[in-house]
């Protein structure tokens, strides 16, 4: 697997991932961690929101898990709306999810080389500093 910088590695990832898990999901309207996944959620997608804070409560259409290794089912993409700072700690957690995702797509702004390197180096595909709604809007 590998960093993903070409349109059509992330044209096949929008066209044939279907379940995100959303780490740091939130419920304001106005916050990109609500209306990237909102947009996806409205376009067929499914999405399991991932946000301590707003564990038990609803966002869109499913209950707000507190981690990701509370997921129960096997998703195509983590989408991470973290700081760059804060990935290292989500790297055991992306890891230990059963089964792993297959892609982790960290979102407009969010970079950091050595993450994005180990989870290559465990199997799994990344997407850095790219927005999934700007993506599938222009690619799709």
């Amino acid at each position: 697997m590998h960093v993903v910088e070409r349109d059509e590695d992330l044209r096949w990832i929008l066209g044939s991932s279907y379940t995100v898990a959303v780490l740091g999901a939130h419920p304001d309207e106005a916050r990109a961690a609500h209306y990237v996944p909102a947009y996806l959620h409205e376009r067929g997608y499914r999405i399991i929101a991932v946000n301590p804070k707003y564990a038990g409560a609803r966002l869109f259409g499913e209950t707000v898990l507190a981690k990701l290794t509370e997921v129960s089912e096997a998703v195509d993409v983590v989408d991470v709306f973290r700081g760059s700072d804060k990935l290292p700690a989500h790297l055991e957690e992306i890891l230990s999810m059963n089964p792993p995702p297959a892609v982790v797509w960290l979102q407009k702004g969010v970079r950091n080389d050595e993450f994005a390197k180990a989870l290559a180096d465990s199997g799994i595909t990344v997407v850095q500093d790219r927005c999934m709604l700007e993506e599938h809007r222009r690619l799709m």
